[in-house]
């Protein structure tokens, strides 16, 4: 398939190609007739009446030079004029066949381009043969769309889990609205309970719609606040809003938390430390513990939260950072959004640091950041 763009690249190609050999040939014959008409002024003189034979003709020994300067500019022009035309002509067609040949791999990669949709960004160029500069665009085209469709998949996937969690709450409110509305007979304790099924559906809702809008604005978004900032500090803020919770729970918490610079913004990194604190808490068991350490570094902060809870298989912990995704289930659980380690993902990359997760023997969970001092 012949594609218009490539199509005139080659056609420019070649004209240019031949262009260059026309100007090269006649250079070279302006060259050669040079030598020529300089060798013929040293033809030496002559005796006065002599006569010599050129080619068959009889000539005045006078007129030899004249002679042999016209003789010699016939011949080139015919000779030279022959070869030029072979030349150019051969030069044109061997940059047509080279450029068809060259500009093969980018007509491939064109119609590929052309031919991708949403639906077919399965389709790939391949091997290009010769490994030339062709085929490392071919390989990093193909690179780009095995992110292009991974990004696809997980977006799918994403609207697919958050369309699931959005639905549940709402049809819990509407089932719960049409049963109250058919009873004639409904009084008011029948419709506080239905009140309060509502109230717990819209907040499980307007969690998520929060959770996902957070995630949005941190997922792959700059910084817009950068200033020094104490992990510990930002530790005992998040524990305060999860701490009652806990102990209700019967959880034991411990802190190690030196004082641990870091450099970024202030409200993200509370939202590091609250998110991981309130995984630890409310996916933790009755009774369990929780460790939580900071550590400073010359380069790194550290912040580790670790905590009891159920088992997890260390071949999904890295699906944990995936939205919706809790460990041992595939959909969050009623006390939770199943965003909390997406977030701190984002907003841990944001900061330029990383994140770990892996299982506690014995059931649990330890999440590791590092985050830059400056």
């Amino acid at each position: 398939m012949n594609l218009p763009g490539t199509r005139s690249l080659r056609v420019r190609i070649t004209l240019l190609a031949t262009v260059l050999v026309a100007a090269v040939s006649l250079l070279l014959l302006w060259l050669a007739w040079t030598l020529v008409r300089d060798s013929l002024d040293t033809v030496p003189q002559m005796p006065p009446g002599s006569t010599v034979v050129v080619d068959g003709v009889t000539v005045d020994a006078s007129t030899l030079a004249d002679h042999l300067r016209v003789h010699a500019r016939n011949r080139m022009l015919l000779f030279g004029s022959i070869a030029f035309l072979l030349v150019v002509a051969a030069a044109a067609i061997l940059a047509w066949t080279f450029t068809s040949r060259v500009l093969l791999p980018l007509r491939e990669i064109t119609g590929t381009a052309r031919r991708l949709s949403v639906e077919s960004l399965g389709e790939r160029i391949g091997g290009v043969r010769p490994r030339d500069e062709l085929a490392v665009l071919a390989e990093t085209f193909d690179d780009m769309l095995d992110r292009l469709q991974a990004a696809f998949d997980a977006q799918r996937h994403f609207v697919a889990n958050a369309s699931h969690e959005l639905r549940t709450p709402l049809s819990v409110i509407r089932t719960e609205l049409d049963v109250t509305l058919a009873d004639d007979d409904a009084d008011v304790a029948e419709l506080r309970r239905m009140g309060g099924v509502v109230r717990d559906a819209t907040e499980r809702a307007g969690q998520l719609v929060n959770s996902l809008l957070l995630l949005a604005r941190t997922d792959g978004a700059g910084l817009g606040v950068r200033e020094p900032v104490d992990l510990a500090v930002v530790v005992d803020r998040a524990w305060r809003a999860v701490h009652r919770e806990a102990e209700h729970r019967g959880i034991q918490a411990a802190f190690t938390t030196p004082s641990a610079p870091a450099f970024g913004d202030p409200a993200l990194l509370e939202r590091i430390a609250g998110n991981l604190l309130e995984n630890a808490v409310r996916h933790n068991v009755e009774g369990g513990w929780l460790e939580v350490v900071t550590q400073p570094g010359s380069q790194w902060s550290m912040l580790r939260v670790r905590s009891s809870g159920g088992l997890v298989d260390p071949a999904t912990v890295a699906e944990l950072f995936e939205p919706f995704r809790r460990a041992g289930v595939a959909r969050t659980a009623r006390n939770g959004a199943g965003l909390g380690l997406s977030i701190v993902r984002a907003a841990v990359q944001a900061h330029g640091g990383s994140v770990t997760a892996e299982p506690i023997v014995g059931g649990g969970l330890g999440v590791t950041v590092h985050l830059p001092v400056r």
